[in-house]
């Protein structure tokens, strides 16, 4: 197994292996992860689980192949930050974007007189 759902997954086994269905009602932790007895696990739990089966569908969906999964440490969206755009680059939300500009403002424009006695512009 790839490392990037090595850390999750030890997360959602130590949860189980704390949570009232194991520890209480002496379920095996395969048997609380399945619908009667996954509404009983506590909130934690249930979210390690979603998060790792994300990961898992992460390591073969196309889109994040050559990036990988995130790991779960640096996370944006647990550390309370917006994330970015997936592609075309950096987004506009950084501060970074485009300067307002008029137009005209690397344009060097020069009129010459050519042989013929025409005026051409040349930029």
């Amino acid at each position: 197994m790839p490392s990037s759902c090595k850390d999750i997954r030890a997360l959602l086994a130590d949860c189980l292996q704390s949570s009232e269905c194991v520890m209480v009602q002496r379920n095996r932790p395969t048997d609380c992860l399945r619908p009667p007895l996954y509404d009983t696990l506590p909130t934690r739990c249930q979210q390690l689980k979603r998060g790792y089966g994300e990961c898992k569908r992460g390591m073969i969906d196309m889109r994040k192949r050559f990036r990988g999964n995130q790991p779960i440490a640096v996370s944006k969206e647990l550390e309370g930050e917006k994330p970015g755009q997936l592609y075309a680059g950096a987004g506009f939300s950084r501060g970074d974007g485009v300067k307002a500009t008029s137009g005209h403002e690397d344009e060097k424009v020069e009129t010459v007189v050519g042989v013929d006695g025409e005026r051409r512009i040349v930029r």
